[in-house]
């Protein structure tokens, strides 16, 4: 997968992925203006909100590329995390207020190996309640920033890791594998009330979404420099199983008509014979059918 690069960041082909290595204090609209900016183009968006003290891979979408975010939103994702045990605060994380403190000093490796491997697998998990879920079709966090008490329903994720790599004292460096819609605030939060002490989130850097990882994202100032954009069709081939197809099947998929084919996935890809991107399908009991079309015509 090689990014088209563009030494003037107006010359940005219009369709693909910018992999992005989110700064500190940006929120991900942050992010999607100064790319719309960066790249001339009005159609741009991305795949999984990080919040503003979150870092790491956000995956932006300009111009077609933008129709496969809300696929790309539910893939896996993987975090690096510390999580300080001890302090409980309004928000799970270091930006809110500080509600309960404890000592937590006496808390042992063992106890933390065994409530880890307590939250990991498919577990049912009440997000943070300054989240971005709608409740009333408003989201909680404005819920909450107005003076609400807002409670939400528990939802099943899948933590596939939960891994501790090192302890500071009451601090823990973790890694998490999970599913999307997992929120790792709740996590540090549940790890410290199954240890009963309480903890908190005091940073969180995102080092992979679905097939982007850290090392393909970069800082706003590089991009700034050199704007770099994976192409539509590499975006495909990265992120979803693929399947190539004849010209004659291209030309249909791509106007929208239902296939039998032999699908390894779904969604799957579907590549024409020169390698371009016709379409996303779904198995529909056999049938492939297109969920997001691209179109094609042979040269």
């Amino acid at each position: 997968m090689t990014p088209t690069r563009t030494g003037r960041p107006d010359c940005l082909v219009s369709d693909g992925l910018v992999i992005v290595d989110k700064p500190s204090g940006w929120t991900s609209h942050d992010v999607v203006a100064k790319l719309r900016r960066l790249a001339g183009a009005r159609r741009v968006g991305h795949a999984g909100t990080l919040d503003p003290m979150a870092t790491g891979v956000l995956v932006v979408g300009v111009g077609q590329a933008t129709r496969l975010l809300g696929h790309l939103s539910l893939t896996d994702k993987e975090y690096d995390a510390t999580i300080r045990l001890g302090v409980s605060t309004s928000t799970d994380d270091a930006e809110g207020d500080v509600v309960a403190e404890q000592d937590a000093s006496s808390v042992s490796d063992v106890d933390i190996a065994s409530a880890m491997q307590g939250l990991t697998g498919t577990i049912s998990q009440v997000p943070a309640s300054v989240s971005a879920v709608k409740v009333g079709g408003v989201r909680a966090y404005q819920r909450v920033r107005s003076g609400e008490a807002v409670e939400l329903a528990p939802r099943e994720v899948v933590i596939d890791r939960f891994d501790l790599v090192a302890r500071r004292g009451t601090d823990l460096d973790v890694h998490v594998g999970c599913s999307t819609g997992t929120y790792v605030r709740a996590l540090a939060r549940d790890l410290g009330r199954e240890l009963g002490v309480g903890g908190h989130l005091t940073r969180l850097r995102r080092t992979r979404v679905g097939g982007f990882t850290i090392d393909a994202a970069r800082p706003i100032e590089a991009l700034e420099r050199d704007l770099q954009v994976v192409p539509l069709s590499d975006a495909v081939t990265a992120s979803f199983p693929t399947v190539s197809v004849t010209a004659e099947e291209a030309g249909r998929i791509g106007h929208g008509q239902r296939l039998v084919l032999d699908l390894p996935g779904s969604p799957t890809g579907v590549l024409a014979p020169d390698g371009a991107v016709v379409a996303l399908v779904e198995d529909r009991d056999g049938v492939a059918q297109p969920t997001c079309v691209f179109g094609w015509s042979p040269e």
